[in-house]
């Protein structure tokens, strides 16, 4: 058995969530880079993890996306199941038809499903907030959300130039003659 990337990413894009929603809607481009997880990934595991509760999206500008709950009561299992991720250590899938539909079990079947069952528990038992707690902790550095504001210019405006002259050749005869 063992936890694939999609199991993986979607923790550490739960974790990265959460560590930044206090600012507001986090956006999957922000994580995917921060991250380095494709965005088009991303975007397939948060419609997952969106359909199962975890998250909530927020539209238009200065949307993106947010824990449900929180995060004290997101476990990493509700996280890894939410995403299609099988904690089946069996071969057989828990079925017990190990060595084929009519021999029953395989020899090791009952080891298999105890240690599923021990890694569900484990993952049951440890929150997307102490995972957030551990981060702070190392000292991952978390930044306040930019606004994007209208780009302001240090240069001066210029006026247009207003010119006392004929703008044509015509008006030139219209136009008085100092002497």
């Amino acid at each position: 058995m063992r936890l694939t990337t999609k199991g993986r990413f979607a923790v550490t894009a739960m974790i990265d969530l959460a560590l930044r929603q206090s600012a507001g809607p986090v956006t999957l481009a922000a994580i995917s880079q921060r991250q380095h997880i494709s965005l088009s990934y991303l975007e397939q595991l948060f419609g997952k993890l969106r359909r199962h509760n975890l998250v909530e999206s927020t539209r238009g500008p200065g949307g993106g996306y947010s824990l449900a709950r929180k995060a004290s009561e997101i476990s990493v299992a509700d996280i890894v199941s939410s995403v299609d991720e099988q904690l089946d250590a069996t071969s057989c899938g828990g079925k017990g038809n190990c060595q084929g539909d009519d021999q029953g079990p395989c020899m090791t079947h009952d080891l298999w499903t105890t240690l599923s069952q021990r890694m569900l528990e484990f993952l049951q038992s440890v929150s997307l907030q102490k995972l957030v707690d551990e981060q702070i902790a190392k000292g991952v550095h978390v930044e306040e959300k930019t606004m994007f504001k209208r780009a302001i210019s240090t240069a001066p405006v210029l006026k247009p130039v207003r010119v006392n002259a004929p703008n044509s050749v015509f008006a030139l005869g219209t136009v008085p003659i100092s002497k």
